[in-house]
């Protein structure tokens, strides 16, 4: 089903928290409505704890609006060549079209709606970050087996690439291979939370054993992190999530006297109160995602202390970074039952987006063609 849930934060109203249930909160800053509407966009972001896809838009009266759509186990998401959206799950890869045209909407209000129309069923892959290549192919990130991986048609996937620390190809999460930057159309980067080569072999490096793997070279260009996640490509630097110290900030590589670039260090930015996963960037704005760490599985991380010395607790939600001011500038929390989030997109253009859940009613009654075309046809005589 289709969960839609309006915020009442017209641009002039102060910070306000509405009950989507008696175990779910949000809260977000007075300025957020405002702010979207001035960069033109909405954000899109994943639960696989909520199985939930989220759209964060504004309504034509001014309020925050949050259109949520059932998913079996949503995780990374991507904008596709075409303006949809793909989107790997718990078994399935989808692929998301918006049906409306630039000037249509739903109900006076949605300006965007992305439909199902291509599910690949892949099997319980434990599929992370996800991508498109150059051809349009869909790259993700196949965790259980330690690999990058494309669809086939017989199989459950195809491999692309496996970091070469990796002996095997067997179904077996060593590393916890987790996120994937894209360059030029091409996989250009990924993290892992070790460089193991053994059965769930990361969970005793989850301190300080994340690494940031560069493809097209084969190598490690940057270690000693705590559990990096949603490696992203943005305005010629390459960002890391560094999950377990709570910071955003950038691999920094100097070159050599080849003119090629060295291995590199990790540089934080800005410490974020939550353990760190899904990152979009538009124009100077980073639009990170936070979660409320698993201690019983994620205790004794960087994170724990870094929250005690700022006297914070752990948030879940969206918060929006200013990259030249190095500080949060406005935010989307949520309290109660849903504290893990995995990736963040921005929908550009779009104020008001929604998505149709594959099992809902409305995914068997939402019949569309193209009218156009069909005027166009003529039957022969």
């Amino acid at each position: 089903m289709n969960h839609p849930k309006t915020i009442n934060t017209p641009d002039n109203s102060s910070n306000q928290a509405v009950e989507e249930s008696p175990s779910i909160n949000y809260s977000l800053s007075g300025g957020l409505a405002r702010r979207l509407k001035q960069l033109n966009l909405s954000i899109a972001f994943t639960s696989y704890q909520s199985n939930l896809l989220y759209m964060l838009g504004i309504l034509p009266n001014g309020s925050v609006h949050l259109h949520q759509s059932a998913m079996a186990k949503p995780m990374g998401l991507a904008l596709d060549n075409n303006g949809g959206l793909v989107l790997s799950t718990g078994f399935q890869v989808i692929e998301l079209i918006n049906i409306l045209k630039d000037n249509e909407h739903i109900n006076k209000t949605f300006n965007a709606c992305y439909l199902p129309r291509t599910i690949h069923l892949t099997g319980a892959l434990d599929a992370h970050d996800v991508g498109i290549d150059v051809n349009d192919r869909i790259i993700f990130v196949n965790t259980s087996f330690n690999c990058l991986a494309t669809i086939s048609n017989r199989h459950s996937f195809e491999m692309v690439w496996k970091p070469p620390f990796i002996s095997n190809l067997v179904q077996e999460d060593r590393c916890h291979l987790n996120g994937l930057a894209m360059l030029d159309g091409q996989p250009a980067f990924a993290t892992a939370v070790s460089r193991s080569d053994t059965i769930d072999g990361w969970r005793d490096r989850r301190d300080s054993g994340g690494i940031v793997i560069d493809v097209q070279a084969n190598k490690i260009i940057c270690d000693g992190l705590s559990m990096p996640h949603s490696p992203r490509i943005h305005k010629g630097e390459l960002w890391v999530l560094n999950a377990g110290t709570g910071e955003l900030g950038v691999v920094a590589r100097s070159q050599n006297n080849n003119g090629l670039p060295e291995t590199g260090h990790f540089e934080p930015r800005v410490f974020c109160p939550g353990f760190l996963r899904g990152l979009a960037f538009q124009d100077n704005f980073a639009f990170v995602g936070l979660s409320k760490p698993r201690y019983e599985r994620f205790e004794g991380l960087a994170l724990d202390q870094r929250l005690k010395d700022a006297d914070s607790e752990p948030w879940c939600g969206i918060q929006i970074i200013d990259l030249e001011k190095r500080c949060c500038v406005d935010w989307l929390r949520i309290d109660g039952a849903v504290s893990e989030l995995f990736d963040v997109q921005i929908i550009s253009g779009s104020s008001c987006p929604m998505t149709i859940s594959p099992t809902s009613q409305e995914s068997t009654t939402m019949i569309t063609y193209d009218n156009d075309t069909l005027q166009q046809q003529r039957l022969p005589k």
